[in-house]
């Protein structure tokens, strides 16, 4: 698939921000005033920015709004819900804290299941195709979750959390990779398949269905070399989930946790730009791209 930058945005900084406000609804960090403030800012940043950014991948932007009328068969527009009921409901808890210093338990934990639910359903707007069999698996939500959480850990400074959400984390991205490798020929689908012409014997393409480039080519059958992707692995790894936690197993110090989180972004963009990347669309099977 083509890794397009503002799906890679969108992914990366709205699971970040939904994490934090996840944690926030719980009352990690315990905040008021405006240190409370300031935790919503960056995590109101966050979210809204990855979903703004989401936007300019839609080839009709004017439009977005039509799809929260299709939320019974859309996960697209079930996340659209869940995104503005969150921020909403967030909203109202942050107001609360930052204002008044009360803290409105149930409106927090409300707020806090919104927003991993918001991540979970971005997570299945990928997780449902059967087209890209590399996606459409269990650990391609349970992926998104656990760096959401992660993530929102890190921010808010809960370091224990973070430790262990992290170190969980990676083995999940690991597994999710190795299981990946394998879920297309997994999938049992191939030209043969996909043609209904399997009876007839062994299935040849005669010649490529267009000479030159065209849609299908350019968002579907994108191809990174395997060399490349291992290395990339391997630094998105290290810096999403290695460097932060040797920094958090150091003395706190804000510097240090400062480098973490950048540490740790930097990371999580890397494997999105892969999870896009390396997803092989059935597609192309019919341009000899699988």
């Amino acid at each position: 698939m083509h890794p397009a930058p503002s799906v890679i945005l969108f992914s990366t900084l709205s699971g970040l921000g939904f994490g934090l406000l996840f944690w926030l609804g719980l009352g990690y960090p315990d905040v008021t005033g405006w240190v409370a403030f300031a935790f919503f800012a960056i995590a109101y940043l966050l979210a809204v920015g990855g979903l703004l950014a989401s936007t300019f991948h839609l080839g009709h932007p004017e439009r977005a709004l039509k799809a929260f009328t299709q939320w019974r068969s859309s996960w697209l527009s079930r996340e659209g819900l869940a995104a503005v009921a969150a921020l909403l409901v967030m909203a109202g808890f942050g107001a609360g804290l930052v204002f008044l210093g009360e803290f409105w338990t149930v409106l927090g934990l409300l707020g806090a299941v919104l927003s991993i639910a918001t991540v979970f359903t971005t997570s299945m707007i990928y997780g449902q195709l059967k087209t890209v069999p590399r996606w459409n698996m269990p650990l391609t939500p349970v992926m998104f979750v656990s760096f959401s959480l992660a993530g929102g850990a890190l921010l808010a400074g809960q370091v224990d959390w973070a430790l262990g959400l992290l170190i969980l984390a990676g083995i999940v991205q690991v597994a999710h990779w190795v299981l990946g490798d394998k879920a297309l020929a997994g999938s049992g689908t191939t030209l043969a398949t996909a043609t209904g012409l399997g009876d007839m014997g062994t299935l040849k393409a005669f010649e490529p269905p267009h000479t030159g480039s065209n849609y299908l080519l350019r968002e579907f059958a994108y191809v990174v070399a395997r060399k490349h992707a291992l290395k990339l692995r391997v630094i998105s790894l290290a810096l999403m989930v290695g460097v932060p936690v040797l920094l958090l197993m150091l003395p706190f110090h804000h510097f240090s946790a400062f480098v973490a989180v950048l540490s740790h972004l930097g990371g999580v963009a890397a494997s999105r730009w892969l999870f896009f990347a390396e997803a092989e669309h059935v597609v192309g099977l019919y341009y000899g791209k699988l």
